[in-house]
């Protein structure tokens, strides 16, 4: 029988078959093609499962193959990787600039492994509620780096329902990601879409202002009028990886679009001469924050927020 993966708890799976959720495990030793996995199903798979004789559960025989995935580096295990959701119609990432902060590097990371993957991917910019004068100057910035880049840009609250109907709109019968921090507000978000999944939401830890897990596991979410969401634990940190140094720049829109004009087919955009994005670079036409970012990945400096 073939299923969906609507839950990932680690060591057992949700499938739902046929309008029918199935509580599986895997048979056997099972590997994604060519990558090391810390989860070798993740939420979104497709599968194919055989009830066990007398039980309640099932086995998980087969993977069908992804049309896409949403994977990070695993902490502290630089060859490991996680696969965090498969076959997504876009992603989102849910940004705060306080409590916790989420730093332009980590929204990079995140937009460069969604462009690895031909996952489209856009910004939630939460808690807009409890931004001062100055916070909304910043924003602003933040915000026209990105718009400027294509990527879609929403300033909500979650918390007071602001422009919530615009996020809505934009889920409408697609399979959505939902990623973050922890402390964002992402279950406040999902809560606002979908009242009756009553996630928990938890306060932002004084001590560190991360946010306190309050999603454990990776889990489908049906939308009324269609669609999915894919929420998922927190993310402290998004690590690049299985991308290659010389592939990186094409994953960043605006050098895409200039590297055919370097002097050097294989110019790394780094010190040679007659580099058309060091020239765009110089006359403000790239964004120095994301120059940095592509010198950070590039260089596979710390994945940290």
């Amino acid at each position: 029988m073939k299923g969906l993966v609507t839950k990932s708890t680690g060591s057992w799976y949700t499938v739902s078959s046929d309008g029918v959720s199935y509580e599986c495990r895997i048979k056997g030793k099972f590997r994604t093609k060519d990558i090391k996995t810390t989860n070798p199903i993740a939420v979104g798979d497709w599968v194919d499962i055989e009830p066990e004789p007398e039980q309640e559960t099932a086995v998980i025989t087969r993977l069908y193959d992804r049309k896409n995935y949403m994977i990070r580096k695993s902490v502290n295990l630089s060859k490991q990787a996680q696969i965090i959701a498969a076959n997504l119609d876009q992603a989102y990432l849910v940004v705060t600039l306080a409590s916790p902060p989420t730093s332009l590097g980590f929204i990079d990371r995140f937009l460069v492994t969604a462009e690895a993957y031909d996952i489209p991917a856009g910004l939630l910019f939460n808690k807009l509620d409890l931004f001062s004068e100055e916070g909304l100057e910043i924003l602003g910035e933040y915000r026209s780096i990105y718009d400027a880049l294509g990527y879609p840009c929403f300033e909500i609250s979650a918390l007071k329902g602001t422009n919530m109907e615009f996020v809505e709109a934009s889920l409408s019968n697609k399979v959505t990601l939902i990623s973050g921090h922890s402390g964002v507000g992402k279950s406040t978000l999902i809560n606002r879409i979908i009242p009756e999944a009553a996630l928990r939401t938890g306060k932002i830890s004084d001590w560190s202002d991360k946010g306190k897990h309050t999603t454990t596991f990776a889990e489908m979410l049906q939308l009324e009028k269609g669609g999915y969401i894919i929420d998922t634990p927190g993310i402290q940190e998004f690590g690049v990886i299985d991308i290659e140094k010389q592939e990186l720049s094409h994953f960043f829109p605006e050098m895409r679009a200039l590297m055919h004009q370097c002097r050097f087919n294989n110019c790394r955009h780094i010190n040679e001469p007659g580099c058309a994005v060091l020239e765009a670079l110089e006359e403000g036409e790239i964004e120095a924050s994301r120059y940095e970012s592509y010198l950070s990945i590039y260089h596979g400096n710390d994945s940290r927020a």
